[in-house]
């Protein structure tokens, strides 16, 4: 089922989260003890969908912590994308990931002012 997931957090598909979350509760749990490199919230905020990661933020806001093996949280993916929508519901469940560094030692304002973001950077300070 962990496979599934994974699949339609790239399809960004809510409804398919929610029946998959109806069949096992647990899902969410079990992805964040497993082995992936990429958590389900990464896949969907590295895409931009929105919706999903606002649904999987409402039933399980830990999962905005989670950084993958490069270091980076699904924050640095949103700013590094422009996602500002998505930055913003992240800062929200958790204002504390943007002092998470990556394995570079930088965090999301870092990556942020390189990509030249600048309606998420004020968003950040």
């Amino acid at each position: 089922m962990e496979s599934e997931l994974y699949e339609v957090a790239v399809e960004g598909n809510v409804h398919s989260l929610l029946t998959l979350l109806s069949k096992g509760r647990l899902l969410l749990d079990r992805t964040m003890v497993g082995n992936q490199t990429e958590s389900p919230l990464h896949i969907a905020t590295m895409l931009g969908h929105s919706g999903f990661v606002e649904e999987v933020l409402t039933r399980k806001t830990e999962m905005a912590k989670e950084q993958n093996s490069q270091g980076l949280t699904p924050l640095h993916l949103a700013v590094a994308k422009g996602y500002f929508h998505i930055v913003k519901n992240l800062l929200r469940v958790d204002p504390e990931v943007c002092f998470f560094h990556d394995k570079y030692g930088r965090n999301p304002l870092h990556v942020t002012a390189m990509k030249g973001h600048v309606d998420i950077l004020e968003l950040l300070v």
